[in-house]
């Protein structure tokens, strides 16, 4: 008995395992018959298997499309049968796909992140007014709250200011303003995760002294 066990190393490759060994056959059976009219009633048979297996996806467009370009990977693309969508080719899931395109922005200020000359292009194009302003200050305390993550120590104003102004290429300077941005503490203040259990606050009840009838 022994002898005759079959190991899962010892069978033949499952193209994609989701849909298990007894679908291949299936697929394998429908790939060996004679006349293309068998060979197309066993596809749609099996396309509707294979639906049946994730009913989870049927909203998905062109959910019918997915399961035939499967089917047809599966079967090695040796399945002489019709299909309502064109058929893959081989050739083309072996094609390597393109490199992906990776952003190549090379920041000075690097602790500031790609986010704060995004938003400092924005407020370029505001025209000047309270609305500017209010934009123009709060960039201004994002970019200390960066800088004091980066660096844990205190950092002057003048210093972002100069920072915003050279990252605005001039056209926002606050070098000579008379208002100061948020104290550093504020900016680096941690909300406590137990702020709930300080003295006077609401403490959970325990139920292990309470007598059980």
């Amino acid at each position: 008995m022994i002898d005759n066990l079959e190991y899962n190393t010892e069978r033949e490759h499952l193209i994609i395992p989701e849909y298990g060994r007894h679908l291949q056959k299936m697929i394998n059976h429908a790939k060996s018959r004679e006349t293309k009219d068998e060979r197309n009633k066993l596809a749609k048979a099996i396309i509707s298997v294979m639906g049946n297996l994730q009913p989870h996806l049927r909203d998905v467009p062109d959910f019918q499309h997915k399961l035939w370009d499967q089917l047809f990977i599966m079967s090695n693309f040796e399945l002489d049968a019709d299909s309502p969508y064109p058929k893959p080719t081989k050739e083309l899931f072996e094609e390597a796909p393109e490199p992906l395109k990776y952003p190549q922005n090379h920041p000075k200020y690097r602790f500031y992140g790609n986010n704060i000359k995004t938003m400092i292009d924005v407020a370029n194009t505001w025209e000047d007014g309270e609305l500017k302003e209010a934009l123009t200050y709060t960039i201004a305390n994002h970019m200390k709250k960066c800088f004091l993550n980066w660096n844990k120590d205190t950092v002057e104003d003048a210093v972002i200011f100069g920072h915003l102004f050279e990252l605005s290429n001039g056209k926002i300077d606050l070098r000579n303003s008379s208002e100061d941005l948020s104290e550093s503490s504020s900016l680096m203040r941690v909300k406590s995760k137990y702020s709930n259990n300080k003295k006077g606050g609401h403490k959970k009840s325990s139920n292990r002294q309470r007598k059980r009838y």
